[in-house]
């Protein structure tokens, strides 16, 4: 109740005092305060007096409390009466705003999202799995066909209280902006059961009773009002990730509304609000450890695959051989695909990244991979490179760089140099969403000076037991001059390189040296290096201790008048790395006392950090197109035990 000056509005004209008198379940309050505290008493009644009205438990029935005011002229004779007839009804829109799994009630910080571990804020997933192995994603279709689809959604909990049915008129109304529409939809629950009861159901089960409430056609709709104490239970399906226009955050109302005329729209008198962050799609660095290796079988990798099969075998893990009816000859499994997870409190599963390369590997990631509990996401561009292939997307391992936390690395990107005019870039829509995610946040290196232009060309990451956990390796003409003036120095200048490689002229240490065209262009090579070697000591914060460098050789040829670098001999930083095992390009290099002295330094450098070296042959099948093991194999790796929300940021 508020009374102007002039006692127009609620009072009768010449009102100049008050009192109030009500049931035992309302209690008021009136300001400005007053210094009377009985019932009884006559307050002043001036043009701010504000009357605030609450109850303290819910009405059992409609208009079981009530409260009257009754107004005094100025000599206290009663002018008139007003009597407010109340219905109180509890309403709260609840989420697991705390991030345990578990939906609590009426959380103060459920309409908001706060990163950190003393943070809040409820979370979704992007529905991109597919629970029928129709190839279809849950997101894209606007019915619950599984009850097993629900985990891939986020528990919202409507808990009222109060009468049998609302004052007339009366009604509950959800909604979301048309924004927010695009982004996720919402289903109803027609059980009133609250958590995880529906996982005691069968998932096999066809589901009739999850209406859809909310979505890119329906933002507002009425729901319905049970009466007494109850709950009803909705699902949150997020339907995309973060991206340039999304931010991730999503908010969803619930008001109660009444009916003014038949004329006029329905008018809020109460609202509660929910706000949801959609999970990040987060990559996964080689010091996390494996689940699945892929491969492809070609009619003239017998040897690569054989090699594989070996080391993955020996080192516990599972691996998944794409053939030829899948692959139809595009044997880059990197190039196609990258690996990464999405997680929640209550959910989380794979989710692969599917590259807008599109070779004849374009089909393996939604037809063999997306499934229950097994999400697929892309971008697509027609304006695509080589270096939108994912050879050229890695992550490092958690850093810490100048005090900040990375805790779940960063990812890494190649680019053209930032002043060319006619480089190579990575397609924008794929920098866009790898930005938006947040939490991996992106350096950009220099990787168009190579032919194929992709990061892992010249660069990778190992375990180690010490300093960060991590050594970064980078392939260096140095060290490979350095190596092989030394096998000179000790009368071994003869010895020469790809002996036994058939359609190969083996070639002399010597004659490697004496090259000087060739020193020249390794010495442009090792300049593009060192200068992504200093970014990534900036970015990651790393030491010259935390860097060793391979010797690897480079050559430089002219496509389309172009200068561009590639490998001169296999790769040796272009490895798989299974836990302590390393799947090395075997380089064919010159042997010493029987033994490739390339091999031997590979393995002097790595088995100080307690890591295995096994070389694959991959000359003919990989090497020669410009490929090396790692561009043939792709490894999923179980995610990071941090959370991602717990980020400070």
């Amino acid at each position: 109740m508020k009374a102007d000056g002039g006692g127009r509005r609620g009072a009768p004209p010449r009102s100049k005092f008050f009192s109030v008198k009500c049931t035992a379940d309302v209690q008021y309050t009136i300001n400005p305060p007053s210094q009377e505290t009985s019932q009884l008493s006559h307050l002043p009644l001036n043009k701010n007096s504000v009357l605030l009205i609450s109850m303290s438990r819910a009405s059992q029935y409609e208009n079981d409390n009530k409260l009257s005011v009754q107004y005094y002229d100025e000599n206290q004779d009663v002018l008139g009466k007003a009597i407010l007839h109340l219905t109180a009804v509890e309403i709260t829109l609840d989420v697991d705003a705390d991030r345990d799994g578990v939906v609590e009630k009426n959380n103060p910080n459920k309409g908001s999202w706060k990163w950190g571990p003393n943070g809040h804020g409820a979370i979704i997933l992007v529905n991109c799995d597919a629970e029928w192995y129709f190839k279809r994603p849950d997101s894209e279709q606007d019915y619950i066909s599984r009850v097993s689809d629900l985990k891939d959604m986020s528990l919202m909990v409507l808990r009222t209280k109060g009468p049998a049915v609302l004052p007339k008129g009366h009604k509950l109304r959800m909604h979301i902006s048309q924004g927010d529409a695009r982004s996720i939809r919402v289903f109803k629950s027609a059980s009133t059961e609250v958590g995880n009861n529906f996982l005691s159901k069968l998932f096999s089960k066809f589901v009739k009773d999850y209406p859809l409430v909310l979505s890119s056609e329906s933002v507002s709709q009425e729901v319905p009002y049970l009466g007494g104490e109850a709950e009803t239970n909705f699902y949150v399906e997020g339907l995309r990730f973060p991206d340039k226009d999304f931010d991730g955050l999503i908010t969803i109302n619930l008001s109660l509304v009444e009916p003014i005329s038949p004329a006029l729209p329905e008018t809020p008198i109460f609202t509660d609000k929910v706000v949801f962050r959609v999970a990040p799609w987060i990559m996964t660095p080689n010091t996390l450890k494996p689940v699945e290796v892929f491969v492809c079988s070609t009619h003239d990798n017998f040897a690569f695959l054989k090699g594989m099969k070996n080391l993955v075998a020996s080192s516990g893990y599972k691996l998944k051989i794409c053939h030829q009816y899948m692959h139809r000859g595009d044997r880059w499994m990197q190039d196609e695909l990258e690996f990464g997870y999405i997680d929640a409190p209550h959910h989380q599963f794979p989710v692969v990244l599917d590259s807008p390369r599109d070779g004849d590997l374009k089909t393996f990631p939604y037809e063999e991979l997306l499934g229950p509990d097994f999400g697929h996401v892309t971008r697509a561009s027609d304006d695509v490179n080589s270096l939108d292939s994912f050879g050229n997307l890695e992550v490092s391992p958690p850093v810490t760089v100048n005090g900040k936390n990375y805790p779940l690395g960063r990812i890494i990107i190649g680019m053209a140099f930032a002043t060319a005019t006619e480089g190579r870039n990575m397609t924008q829509v794929v920098q866009d969403f790898l930005w938006a995610q947040k939490v991996q946040e992106p350096i950009v290196l220099f990787s168009d000076w190579l032919y194929v232009g992709h990061v892992d060309e010249f660069m990778t990451f190992v375990p180690a037991p010490d300093r960060k956990g991590f050594r970064l390796l980078l392939a260096s003409p140095d060290a490979a001059f350095k190596l092989f003036r030394g096998l000179q120095n000790d009368g071994h200048g003869q010895t020469k390189l790809f002996e036994g490689l058939e359609n190969e002229d083996p070639i002399t240490v010597d004659k490697i040296l004496s090259d000087r065209g060739f020193q020249a262009e390794n010495i442009y090579v090792q300049g593009c290096i060192d200068w992504n070697r200093d970014v990534l000591k900036r970015e990651l914060g790393l030491d010259e201790e935390d860097i060793i460098d391979l010797p690897i050789l480079f050559k430089v040829v002219v496509i389309r008048g172009m200068y561009k670098a590639v490998a001169y001999y296999p790769d040796m930083v272009n490895m798989i790395v299974l836990g302590k095992n390393l799947g090395i390009p075997k380089p064919f290099g010159p042997k010493v006392n029987g033994r490739c002295a390339l091999e031997t330094e590979m393995c002097s450098l790595m088995e100080g950090l307690g890591l295995t070296c096994t070389f694959i042959d991959d000359f003919a099948s990989y090497h020669k197109r410009h490929g090396d093991v790692h561009c043939g194999s792709n490894v999923r790796r179980e995610p990071f035990d941090f959370k991602w929300w717990n980020l400070e940021m």
